[in-house]
């Protein structure tokens, strides 16, 4: 598969489940539209990239110095990427459902949207670790390729989310959400298989 569209897959899998950082870009489409939500989606794409770069250029070195490390952070990540999936399957969303957004100003909506991003813990080990570990198990020529697809995949999702906030509101019922997390699932659990299988052939 080509390593732009196989990072572009894996970034979507990773970012489509829905979380702090997803819910607040859902409601400031609902709040502003456009262009106004711009704001926000510029805000998360930046912190993804820096994220994403971060842990690429870290596990990247670490891969290099130490022989047989990168067969056991692929093994983590199958373990950690199988329980994100599992965990995707049970999710609920009565509390999005209840949910009010909030109406501020651009440096609060920069602020908080940053926070989602970057103070999440889930989103760390996500962005950091399992998508860092993914660019750096990459061949050399491949990783920037690779890296690109997932970068890619945070903006495209978080400008798809904005666009179509306000539009998509009145059919996004409880059991809709549901399946959106049953597709990145799958995704997920997906992925858990191809490391594992490369993990135990490397």
């Amino acid at each position: 598969m080509d390593s732009y569209l196989t990072g572009l897959l894996l970034g979507l899998a990773m970012i489509t489940p829905i979380g702090p950082q997803n819910i607040f870009l859902v409601n400031q489409g609902f709040t502003f539209g456009m262009p106004r939500v711009l704001v926000a989606v510029g805000a998360a794409g930046v912190c993804d990239t820096v994220l994403i770069a971060l842990g690429g250029a870290g596990a990247a070195a670490a891969l290099n110095a130490v022989p047989g490390l990168e067969t056991v952070l692929l093994i983590g990540g199958a373990v950690f990427l199988t329980y994100l999936g599992i965990k995707s399957f049970r999710t609920t969303y009565e509390e999005l459902d209840h949910a009010r957004p909030t109406i501020m100003r651009w440096p609060t909506v920069v602020a908080q949207c940053a926070s989602a991003s970057v103070l999440n813990p889930h989103a760390v080990l996500d962005v950091v670790g399992l998508l860092g570990v993914a660019i750096a198990a990459q061949t050399p020529d491949d990783r920037p390729v690779f890296a690109a697809g997932t970068v890619s995949a945070s903006w495209i999702w978080f400008l798809a989310l904005a666009i179509g906030a306000s539009a998509l509101r009145p059919w996004l019922t409880s059991r809709r959400r549901q399946w959106i997390d049953r597709i990145s699932g799958t995704l997920l659990l997906v992925f858990a298989a191809l490391f594992a299988m490369e993990a135990l052939h490397g």
